[in-house]
């Protein structure tokens, strides 16, 4: 049942790194010096003061950044690799007590997938909000996404089971959204039928 918890509070941080990187980190940083969180063997590195300056520094850029009109969607480039990254590591220092290969088996699989899932939602929400709004509503959504990161992570420490249950309706949203806009992309860019046939 702990291993179960761990998996939940593992894909929820992650999810969380799939609308800003370094918010879940920070919490998770912040929980394991309080006394709130403990870290698998091998990342108690997360729960050390220079990695909390790290993470802070690294959280106010990242966020200052998603407020400039141009760097956001360049920001969005790089995000979705370092995403992955980001949600596996979550993961990975989540999950204890099992096999070093299950441990990172689970963090690739759940964490990277939910933090890829989210940060392509996030990606698709941009090209709409930048195609449709020249770019105005950017700092709007850029907003929404700071609150989900850091509501998603309160929860995830707090509550790990809800938070479980949140991410993964979240995630089904975010797939139907994402094909729908690929499927979208793709009648689109496909020619129509020759106008002689």
């Amino acid at each position: 049942m702990e291993t179960l918890f761990s998996l939940m509070l593992g894909m929820s941080l992650s999810a969380a790194c799939g609308f800003r990187i370094f918010v879940p980190m920070l919490a998770m940083s912040i929980a394991a010096q309080s006394g709130h969180l403990t870290l698998a063997s091998g990342f108690e590195w997360i729960g050390t003061p220079e990695a909390f300056v790290a993470f802070a520094v690294a959280a106010i850029l990242e966020v200052g950044g998603y407020y400039i009109p141009w760097l956001d969607n360049l920001l969005d480039t790089i995000a979705t690799p370092t995403a992955i990254v980001a949600g596996t590591i979550v993961t990975a220092s989540a999950v204890g007590e099992v096999s070093p290969l299950v441990q990172w088996t689970l963090a690739v699989i759940l964490g990277g997938g939910a933090a890829g899932v989210t940060q392509g939602m996030t990606d698709v929400l941009r090209i709409v909000s930048t195609s449709t709004t020249g770019g105005f509503a950017n700092p709007l959504l850029s907003t929404m996404e700071l609150g989900t990161a850091a509501t998603l992570s309160g929860l995830a420490i707090t509550v790990p089971a809800l938070a479980g249950i949140l991410v993964i309706g979240l995630l089904f949203f975010a797939i139907q959204k994402i094909l729908k806009f690929m499927q979208k992309r793709r009648r689109a860019s496909s020619p129509g039928p020759s106008a002689g046939l």
